[in-house]
């Protein structure tokens, strides 16, 4: 009998039915759905699908699930790629005894005040922080840590409304804009050059990494619309910066408690060459890192993340073979997207080591998000050969907006 998987994806965007896919492809399985929205063209993959109209809400989720409980038995697994709705899914697997991630490790990887604590306790490098419910705690919180400071929610992913501050005054104002009436969290500002650090875990063990380097960080990115961000994965991960990274993000992933899955972890090296953790989750990357992952080790991430979800196991090679980068496409001024200029220059200097682009949409509004209205993912064998890339596309590819 085909094991039963229940995949919880509200929404079929490209990415999450990437994962889809995959999930569907693993043998032994018999793919379920509890979603908002049908992937027109695609019902094929799921042997059922149970709409729901919350599937963030628990109620709802347990119900779509109890009504595939019914109809096919079981359920093995229940899984999903959305980091806001992690706690949700270990509730419903806890509802139905089902193995996987439970609700005390993926309270932990979601909200970032707990998390923190938990990592800190380990003796682990974080900034220092506070969850605060008046603008008393913030005050004293400053006085004793000083400028600058970062407030964000607790629980909040991809630097959702999350502010630097650097005077009382900005301080009161960011208290306002994060969440009017709910708890935010308040911590240092950590300086230094940003990276990411992928795993795939099995067992409790990291069995995979990769890294990832920022340019420049994502806050500095949101607060200067004129700078388009970068993501590049060097071939070359043997530094001593790497090592320490690696060492702190084995031992993040054990005191959080993870068993199988992918995790995501931001990290900062100092100046003095130390280094602290951002925040981590327990889940794939942003689409084009993950893209990215797979890329430089030259496999199949989507089939790698759902090998892991659902049957526990690694069966991928993993030697980086490649480095790739991918630029994202935004630009000053406000409005829709009236026009772009240096397509073509684009195209012909990147030839075939361009991968996969998606360029501004003529007539949409512009997304205020570091990620802007597109993006440019290349891959060569050289680490250098990528950077030049890269900084073509930053330099050639301009967005021209109208209000």
């Amino acid at each position: 009998m085909p094991r039963n998987i229940i995949f919880i994806a509200p929404f079929p965007t490209d990415v999450t039915m990437r994962f889809v896919r995959a999930a569907a492809k693993v043998d032994d399985v018999r793919l379920l759905g509890i979603v908002h929205t049908p992937p027109a063209g695609e019902e094929h993959l799921y042997a059922d699908i149970v709409r729901v109209t919350q599937p963030t809400n628990l109620a709802d989720l347990i119900e779509g699930i109890e009504v595939l409980r019914r109809r096919h038995g079981e359920p093995y697994r229940v899984i999903g790629i959305l980091e806001a709705m992690m706690v949700v899914l270990a509730q419903a697997r806890e509802h139905f005894g089902i193995a996987g991630t439970s609700v005390k490790t993926a309270t932990l990887f979601r909200e970032k005040a707990e998390m923190k604590d938990a990592l800190r306790a380990a003796g682990l490098p974080v900034a220092r922080h506070r969850l605060v419910t008046s603008a008393e705690e913030a005050r004293a919180f400053a006085d004793e840590v000083g400028y600058p400071l970062v407030v964000k929610p607790p629980a909040g992913m991809g630097a959702i409304a999350t502010s630097r501050v650097r005077s009382p005054n900005e301080l009161r104002a960011a208290l306002v804009n994060a969440a009017p009436t709910a708890p935010v969290l308040v911590e240092e500002m950590l300086q230094g050059t940003e990276h990411s650090f992928e795993t795939i875990t099995v067992g409790g063990e990291p069995r995979v990494w990769s890294f990832a380097n920022y340019h420049p960080g994502c806050l500095e990115v949101l607060e200067n619309p004129w700078i388009q961000w970068a993501c590049i994965l060097p071939r070359e991960i043997d530094t001593t910066a790497y090592a320490k990274a690696r060492e702190v993000g084995f031992a993040a992933i054990r005191a959080l408690g993870l068993e199988d899955g992918m995790t995501h972890m931001e990290w900062f090296e100092r100046s003095d060459g130390s280094l602290a953790i951002g925040e981590i989750a327990a889940r794939p990357p942003g689409p084009q890192l993950l893209q990215m992952t797979g890329l430089v080790h030259d496999i199949d991430i989507y089939r790698a993340w759902a090998r892991a979800v659902i049957d526990g196991v690694l069966d991928v090679p993993w030697e980086r073979t490649f480095a790739a980068g991918c630029a994202y496409v935004r630009g000053t001024g406000r409005g829709r997207v009236a026009g772009i200029r240096g397509v073509r220059e684009v195209s012909e200097a990147l030839g075939p080591w361009l991968v996969e682009a998606r360029l501004p949409t003529i007539g949409a509004s512009k997304n205020p998000s570091y990620e802007g209205d597109g993006y440019v993912v290349v891959r060569h064998e050289s680490t250098e050969k990528v950077k030049e890339m890269i900084r073509t596309v930053v330099e050639t590819l301009k967005i021209h907006y109208e209000a």
